[in-house]
């Protein structure tokens, strides 16, 4: 029943921020029903089950990746329409770090006289809603720091030519990312050499997700020329920190940061990359005159070599994508 949650949880992924991506299955006599979380406005996905479930929720189980609210916002407490509808059972992934729920959904269910049982696939939960609970635990975007290279970790020829190096698979996987973004933040030196739209193009969802709705802002740190295609974009300065907390603030809970390699390496040195999305192309430059991943000096010696950990290595095309994480990433 829980994987049947985190399915539709993964169905809403697109459409929710910054409301978290929930998926509920109610387990009736008649059937199961499912509901996922609405857009921003509309309902949470507990109460698009129930309203599937109608009448036969009564002396149901119900299952849900993450805390029901007890708290009213731009909709009603999800746990009185849970007690009101008669479910017997609650089964719940993980607890929600939103400090105006974190254990009180719970406790009000158990108040109610309902059975509760938390922790059911906790650790898929918890790496679906990473952005998430970041964002509500800190208050800044979670950031994916995207790279495209050769093998020798080049992104640009000496001349600085740099279309393409990647295949279209491995572009068109980017823009799965921007649309998982709310924010997609680069220099104003790419703008000015590259001139890219950081728009969401070349990528549609698998079936039964929900397609994205507008696209994400566009965040330059520096000025945007008056004819750069990113218009209109947020132009931001001063420090990395500073800009992550405005844009938590402004509801970013993931930040795609595309780069050029300074701003990669600003982002990288501060440690506060949280995954690393990293494409590689079966190329060559060949030597050390072409540009590097990251600008500027890297480590000293090898005891000050940044090691992270290796979270998935996918196929795409003639490319590969290298997923990437901190050792001192935390998702529980």
């Amino acid at each position: 029943m829980m994987g049947l949650a985190l399915e539709a949880a993964r169905s809403c992924r697109l459409v929710a921020s910054p409301n978290p991506w929930v998926g509920c299955v109610i387990d009736t006599a008649e059937g199961r029903y499912s509901g996922a979380t609405s857009p921003p406005g509309g309902n949470h996905a507990e109460i698009n089950a129930l309203e599937a479930a109608g009448p036969r929720a009564a002396g149901a189980d119900l299952y849900t990746t993450l805390e029901p609210c007890c708290h009213q916002g731009r909709t009603g407490p999800c746990t009185e329409a849970i007690v009101a509808a008669g479910i017997a059972r609650v089964v719940v992934a993980v607890e929600d770090p939103d400090p105006s729920v974190s254990g009180r959904g719970l406790a009000a269910l158990r108040s109610a006289g309902m059975a509760v049982e938390v922790g059911v696939r906790a650790d898929e939960a918890a790496e679906l809603l990473a952005p998430y609970f970041k964002h509500r635990r800190t208050g800044f975007p979670w950031v994916v720091l995207k790279l495209a290279a050769t093998l020798d970790g080049r992104i640009a020829a000496p001349d600085s030519t740099s279309r393409w190096i990647t295949g279209p698979e491995a572009r068109a996987d980017v823009h799965r990312l921007r649309a998982e973004s709310d924010a997609v933040l680069v220099g104003a030196g790419t703008v000015r050499a590259d001139d890219p739209a950081l728009t969401v193009r070349d990528w549609q969802p698998s079936p039964g997700v929900a397609p994205r709705i507008g696209q994400p802002l566009r965040v330059v740190l520096g000025s945007v020329p008056s004819d750069a295609r990113a218009r209109p974009a947020l132009e931001m300065g001063g420090p990395l920190e500073q800009v992550l907390g405005e844009l938590g603030e402004r509801g970013v809970v993931q930040l795609l940061v595309e780069g050029g390699a300074a701003t990669a390496a600003a982002f990288h040195r501060a440690g506060l990359v949280d995954h690393y999305a990293v494409y590689l192309a079966p190329a060559l430059f060949g030597g050390d005159d072409s540009r590097p991943m990251l600008a500027g000096p890297g480590a000293a010696t090898i005891a000050d070599l940044w090691r992270g950990d290796i979270a998935a290595i996918t196929r795409l095309g003639p490319d590969l994508r290298v997923d990437l994480r901190p050792l001192a990433t935390a998702l529980d």
